[in-house]
């Protein structure tokens, strides 16, 4: 699995590298332009998030675009207990479809400051869904387990997030701010 991370993540490091001059540019002159404060959590996540978003892009659109090897699953559970627990197979299509959607889980709870899971869920439901949608169409498959693993993912994610803003650690002085 580490090795799909660092190949996605070598695939993307252009279009990185110039999204992310591109955002802390615009970013800078807005907060100068507008004078508004600056925080360093909310500007780092945000840059974050825009990374994220590139290599999911590349992750669910650029990898094993061949399709005449498998055939598109639309019975749930089928393709996860298909691989033995903890084999690389299982890690690499189980635990790596849940950890995929663990950061949108997350930055979507802290962008939209989500308290109650069920529109993190929704819009990982939908999320994921258009993506096997598109997957479809350009010669890969669509697997309802991804979507199943997706969400499951997306609920880490907000767990994680509802986890360091209920103890308020790194989201204390945005705490503040609410109030």
């Amino acid at each position: 699995m580490r090795e799909t991370f660092l190949n996605i993540f070598a695939g993307t490091l252009p279009t990185v590298i110039i999204c992310s001059v591109i955002a802390i540019t615009l970013r800078i002159t807005y907060l100068f332009k507008y004078r508004k404060k600056f925080h360093v959590i909310r500007e780092f996540l945000s840059l974050t998030f825009i990374i994220y978003i590139i290599c999911l892009f590349y992750a669910v659109t650029f990898q094993d675009i061949d399709g005449s090897w498998a055939t598109s699953n639309f019975e749930p559970f089928k393709e996860m207990f298909r691989y033995s627990f903890g084999s690389r197979l299982f890690i690499k299509n189980v635990l790596g479809n849940m950890m995929l959607f663990v950061p949108y889980g997350f930055f979507t709870s802290y962008f939209l400051k989500e308290k109650k899971p069920l529109i993190i869920l929704v819009l990982t439901l939908v999320l994921s869904f258009t993506i096997e949608f598109i997957q479809l169409q350009i010669g890969r498959v669509f697997d309802i387990d991804d979507i199943l693993l997706n969400l499951m993912g997306g609920f880490i994610g907000y767990f994680i997030y509802y986890l360091f803003y209920r103890f308020g650690t790194i989201f204390s002085s945005e705490k503040e701010e609410e109030k």
